[in-house]
């Protein structure tokens, strides 16, 4: 089945970075770059809020407003992994981070939590002021 696992979090000073990993694996053999990957992050007592995604149509790249410009998604499809490069980081990105796959090859890229079905267990950020 489907797994994904998130490392890489853990705890930053306001202004500094953090590089978020998610490997994949129990997906059909070399389709990798097919599947739309995104990441999300929680934060206590808030909802689940879209971070960025990768789109498995095209490769192009989405992100919300509040980290455009600081964080990069990007993908290694020889290694199944999606990174999420986080710079300039402040106390408001401190949120448990989760890597999320849509179900479907070729699926479009999309900032609604309900279409991914598969989701990583987490990683936590903590950013100090």
């Amino acid at each position: 089945q489907v797994q994904l696992v998130e490392s890489g979090g853990g705890l930053v000073q306001a202004g500094g970075s953090l590089r978020l990993s998610c490997v994949s694996s129990g997906h059909t053999f070399n389709m990798f770059s097919l599947y739309t990957v995104g990441w999300f992050r929680q934060a206590p007592g808030k909802e689940r809020e879209f971070v960025a995604g990768v789109r498995g149509t095209d490769d192009n790249l989405d992100y919300a407003d509040s980290v455009k410009g600081r964080f990069t998604i990007s993908r290694d499809n020889a290694e199944s992994t999606v990174y999420l490069q986080m710079n300039d980081l402040n106390p408001e990105d401190t949120a448990v981070y989760y890597c999320a796959r849509r179900r479907d090859l070729l699926a479009t890229g999309s900032p609604n939590s309900r279409e991914y079905v598969y989701w990583g267990q987490g990683t936590q950020v903590t950013v100090s002021s």
